[in-house]
């Protein structure tokens, strides 16, 4: 719904409140929900007396209850129960009904944008893309996709694991295995991966391993010509390949940043600040530390190298410097909360305002996902045999009228289904991965949100309606359309809630109920064979729907399909 009625009956209230002059109508706005009405054909807006007392500090709400009816407003009421305490405003339908299918898909006016931060997905070099980072990719994709969507400005960062003392044993395992620059550039991942694992197994056996593989990311750090050369080549290679991949899940980034921008050399100023503010404090064998919430945690190694957690802080103070944010999330994974409590705290224990300004956005893990070829955890993999589990599986269907023949239309829809799986749990939640679940045809899956936006598309393009944009809702007064439209009025109620929650779980059960709503009216509603003015319109509100479907998939980070 448009917020022109939302700010109208915030109005009506303000003038009724004497004593409250410092309230404006847009701290009503997200408060006004849809209500349900008393019969189908009729439309309720509501709001909650709670949200008046707690929020805004209205304890007398006799005044709004005064409001005169007039050409929108045709009746207010209260409830008082219990469970149930709201001011109740009962609209005009056809006034109702217009705006919201003219309005439908126009995000509400956002007067104060916001800078906007998010760091995710955050794969490390030379390891598999695991499930871990596969969620949060698609949950920060929809986290920034929303932002976008609500008219924040918004930097997607991808934050890549590059520095530490696994290049070291990555450069030992590419020698080792004689593996040539050529060979690593056709599938760097996989062989820098197997690089990686071979040198960690010579290492169970011979200690010498890993003190040279110490000793080679020491050298990096301090800057030494040969490791850089070969650490950029391989980063190079990755990058290409992570790139691909991303482009399968419709994810794209502002920015890459690496751990290696961090180094030590490169963030001196930050130790100075750490020392000046007595922060750090060296152990007997070198190492320097801080004291968070009655433990240590290391900051510097003992051989003047740096850690996760020292190049998280100098990351942080560099990109507040460059973004002067008002939030900035990292979307990583429940295991992963110590971590940042120490860079919150410690950012606070060096006097930064901001400090404050940073949420660690948690989700739960995934149990059990691998192919059903075997237990290779890497994305590629996953998202290949998705997709022929796709056609395998539209071939096999009853219902299928023309198989998926282009490989694009079948990616697309094995993507669909997996981040319509992840996203439709709740985020904190570990839950176990099932491949009959992620493709089921029948239920709430992707394959049923692509499949009603499809049917939609048909629908204008074989009805032989002319399309109109002017809606004239006393043509479509059928309490189905009015069901259909209260829904679609839901939009920005259901996105503001997710907002609040940074639960996507909230929009993809809405698009699975606004699915149940099209569906429903489509029997009811014939649009092909009608009169001409009456398909129209009806049309109207189909298209509206398939608009605000398509948008709540695309905010999902899913690509509406128009033929299936």
């Amino acid at each position: 719904m448009s917020a022109k009625l939302k700010l109208y009956l915030g109005r009506k209230m303000i003038e009724c409140l004497k004593k409250n002059p410092d309230i404006v109508p847009a701290q009503l706005k997200p408060l006004i929900q849809i209500g349900i009405p008393p019969s189908d054909n009729d439309i309720e807006m509501s709001l909650p007396i709670n949200a008046l007392e707690n929020r805004l500090g209205i304890s007398s709400i006799n005044e709004i209850l005064k409001i005169q009816p007039d050409d929108i407003i045709q009746n207010i009421h209260c409830i008082k129960d219990r469970a149930n305490r709201k001011i109740s405003f009962e609209i005009n339908r056809n006034i109702f009904v217009k705006d919201v299918i003219e309005n439908c898909t126009a995000p509400d006016i956002n007067f104060e944008p916001k800078e906007i931060v998010i760091e995710y997905s955050s794969p490390n070099i030379a390891k598999p893309f695991h499930f871990g980072h596969l969620r949060s990719t698609i949950i920060g994709n929809f986290i920034a996709n929303l932002h976008s969507y609500l008219n924040n400005n918004v930097t997607r960062l991808n934050y890549l694991g590059d520095w530490g003392t696994q290049f070291g044993f990555i450069r030992i395992g590419v020698e080792k295995l004689n593996y040539s620059n050529e060979d690593i550039k056709k599938n760097p991942i996989k062989l820098l991966y197997e690089s990686y694992v071979h040198a960690n197994r010579l290492a169970e056996n011979d200690p010498e391993i890993t003190e040279l593989a110490r000793k080679r990311f020491s050298n990096l750090e301090k800057g030494a010509s040969d490791d850089l050369c070969q650490w950029k080549t391989f980063m190079g290679y990755t990058i290409d390949e992570l790139q691909v991949m991303y482009g399968r899940l419709g994810v794209k980034f502002d920015e890459y940043n690496y751990e290696s921008m961090y180094s030590a050399k490169d963030i001196q100023d930050v130790v100075d600040i750490l020392k000046k503010k007595n922060i750090l404090q060296v152990q007997p064998d070198g190492k320097q530390t801080a004291s968070v919430n009655d433990r240590k945690v290391s900051l510097i190694k003992s051989d003047g190298s740096t850690l996760y957690l020292t190049r998280d802080i100098a990351a942080a103070i560099d990109r507040f410097k460059k973004y002067q944010f008002d939030q900035m999330y990292y979307v990583v994974e429940n295991g992963q909360n110590d971590h940042f409590n120490a860079l919150k705290d410690l950012l606070h224990k060096m006097e930064f305002p901001w400090a404050g300004c940073i949420k660690h956005v948690k989700f739960g893990r995934i149990r059990g996902m691998s192919t059903r070829k075997g237990n290779v955890v890497f994305l590629k993999d996953i998202l290949d045999e998705t997709r022929e589990l796709m056609v395998k599986k539209q071939i096999e269907s009853p219902n299928t009228k023309a198989p998926i023949t282009d490989e694009e239309t079948s990616d697309t829809l094995g993507v669909s289904c997996v981040i319509v799986n992840d996203l439709k749990q709740r985020r904190q939640k570990d839950y176990e991965f099932s491949w009959d679940r992620v493709l089921q045809v029948q239920g709430d899956s992707g394959i049923k949100l692509q499949y009603t936006h499809c049917r939609l598309c048909s629908l204008e393009m074989n009805s032989g309606a002319i399309p109109t944009q002017e809606c004239v809702p006393e043509l479509i007064d059928h309490p189905e359309v009015t069901s259909l439209v209260r829904e679609i009025a839901r939009f920005h109620d259901v996105l503001y809630n997710a907002h609040q929650q940074l639960e996507s779980c909230i929009l993809v059960t809405y698009l699975f109920h606004l699915c149940n709503h099209i569906n429903r009216a489509l029997k009811v509603l014939k649009v092909k064979g009608q009169e001409p003015t009456i398909a129209s319109q009806r049309l109207l509100v189909f298209t509206a729907a398939r608009d605000v479907l398509g948008q709540g998939m695309r905010i999902l980070g899913i690509k509406p399909l128009t033929r299936m």
